[in-house]
């Protein structure tokens, strides 16, 4: 029997979070290897288990996967969670996409500075009201189904709850406008999985922090400022 996924990262969101989203959506229980230290991560390079010299990295089913993308792709396939044809598919990959592009405006909101965030916050609360929620939105009530593909429950409402939520740390009433979006968030974050996930004591990740940042620029050598989109 194969044992746990075992994941690589940070003791923080980043590019991690989705993992773990979609592995506890699909109750899977999981492992972590938190990188505190730059001779962690040089000891991983130098044993040749990231590919691309970079993290995200998941031990799961005898492989060591890198790429975001190709890891919540197969996990995705492997719980039943991506539809049930390729039509079903290609819908989850171009939602899951949309999703993907919004969280990118949020992905590296902690390494900005205190003016650059407060620039970033009213694009990215712009972006989704104007640009991404209104798609679901339209999708959710053209569809008349609880789910955004099909009537199953998949990787694209996984991502999906991840970003509203997301997004509603930086303006709490940000779905007000859209009803159908209110009622998925209540619906998903319903599904028994996903409650338990977002229940305190789970390995969901709070806001980053100082401590966060600080940790990712040492490890892996961030001695740059990023700036706003």
């Amino acid at each position: 029997m194969a044992g746990k996924p075992k994941l690589y990262y940070f003791d923080g969101r980043g590019k991690m979070e989705s993992i773990r989203w979609l592995l506890a959506a699909a109750g899977v229980e999981f492992e972590e290897e938190f990188l505190e230290t730059r001779e962690q991560y040089e000891k991983l390079l130098q044993g040749g288990s990231l590919m691309f010299q970079q993290v995200p990295m998941v031990e799961i089913d005898g492989m060591k996967m890198v790429q975001t993308r190709a890891i919540l792709s197969y996990i995705a396939a492997k719980y039943n969670l991506y539809g049930k044809d390729l039509k079903e598919r290609a819908l989850i990959d171009m939602y899951v996409g949309g999703t993907d592009d919004l969280m990118g405006f949020i992905l590296m909101f902690p390494f900005l500075s205190a003016e650059d965030k407060e620039k970033q916050r009213a694009v990215i609360v712009q972006k989704a009201t104007s640009r991404y929620f209104p798609v679901y939105e339209k999708v959710l009530k053209d569809h008349g189904e609880d789910f955004l593909v099909g009537n199953n429950f998949s990787w694209a409402d996984v991502h999906l709850l991840e970003a509203i939520l997301m997004v509603e740390e930086k303006k709490s009433d940000v779905l007000s406008g859209f009803p159908q979006l209110q009622a998925f968030k209540a619906r998903i974050s319903s599904i028994p999985t996903v409650k338990k996930f977002l229940e305190p004591g789970s390995q969901r990740k709070p806001v980053p922090d100082d401590k966060y940042v600080e940790t990712v620029r040492r490890v892996l050598h961030m001695y740059y400022d990023i700036k706003a989109n």
